[in-house]
């Protein structure tokens, strides 16, 4: 009676892991626009990353970076998301002494699929685009910025917490602590916390290969020796504004900045009046 009893509940949790896993199942959709629809000259490329993958991106030279060294700003956009999230960034960006880089991260859009992905991963090929640009005749190799939205920004800060390359970080809704964010998901689905999402974090740490305090945003932003702009609408209900205000509070502050926008969301923080000034003047203060 006892084996039949512990066969049942093994079966309900493996059930369950796998209806928490599916939550996180990362759709991969490869982008339809690229910056040509704004006539914007670009090249298709590709480099590598870790675990011997490949990844794709665009490559967008100022129009001086034919005569001189320039400032150079990696964007990389959110979870479940392709290189053409960063289509508004190009075109406002664009044409202001930058050369821009964007891509897919691994497990996304056109770049190679990792068995999963995650922020770690997400930071990993950040640090890669680094590597690729670090190389161009045209990249100032003490000029470099990042600039990420969501899982994108909590990868940038890691990635600057590690990489002393990256001079200056731009986050738009950029989560503290992955635990915490993936907590608030599964409450707003009915999932119980003991034992299933702690089965599963311990699941989900276990395949990352490192534990979610280690490699938490809050845990290592203040390591961080760039220039950091934190931006966070109000309204954010993907990642709550106080994942913001925590980064902040915990930041290297006389090298930190915290915009909030008390009128915009998770996805529409680009929209605000001032929005790509604001980011242009940053980069070049920080620069």
């Amino acid at each position: 009676m006892i084996g039949i009893w512990i066969g049942i509940i093994t079966g309900i949790i493996i059930l369950l892991m796998v209806s928490l896993s599916r939550v996180y199942r990362t759709p991969i959709t490869p982008h339809t626009n690229t910056p040509g629809k704004y006539d914007i000259d670009f090249q298709e490329i590709h480099f590598p990353t870790q675990n011997a993958r490949k990844l794709y991106g665009w490559w967008i030279p100022d129009r001086k970076a034919r005569m001189e060294r320039l400032p150079t700003i990696i964007l990389i956009h959110g979870w479940s998301r392709n290189v053409e999230r960063m289509l508004p960034y190009i075109r406002n960006l664009h044409g202001r002494g930058y050369n821009l880089l964007a891509f897919d991260a691994r497990h996304h859009g056109s770049s190679d699929q990792d068995t999963f992905s995650s922020m770690l991963k997400f930071a990993e090929d950040i640090t890669a685009a680094v590597d690729f640009i670090s190389q161009k005749e045209s990249v100032d190799p003490d000029l470099i910025g990042v600039l990420g939205l969501s899982i994108g920004g909590a990868g940038t800060i890691y990635a600057a917490a590690h990489d002393d390359r990256i001079k200056a970080a731009v986050t738009v809704g950029a989560f503290a602590h992955p635990a915490e964010v993936m907590k608030l998901e599964f409450s707003r689905r009915h999932f119980p916390y003991l034992p299933f999402i702690w089965l599963f974090f311990k699941y989900m740490e276990f395949r990352i290969g490192a534990k979610f305090d280690e490699i938490a945003p809050v845990n290592n932003i203040s390591i961080v020796k760039a220039h950091i702009l934190l931006i966070h609408g109000q309204n954010d209900q993907t990642v709550p504004v106080e994942q913001g205000e925590h980064l902040y509070a915990v930041s290297n502050l006389d090298k930190t900045e915290f915009w909030l926008q008390p009128n915009r969301g998770h996805s529409d923080c680009h929209r605000e009046t001032g929005f790509w000034d604001r980011i242009d003047n940053f980069f070049k203060t920080a620069f």
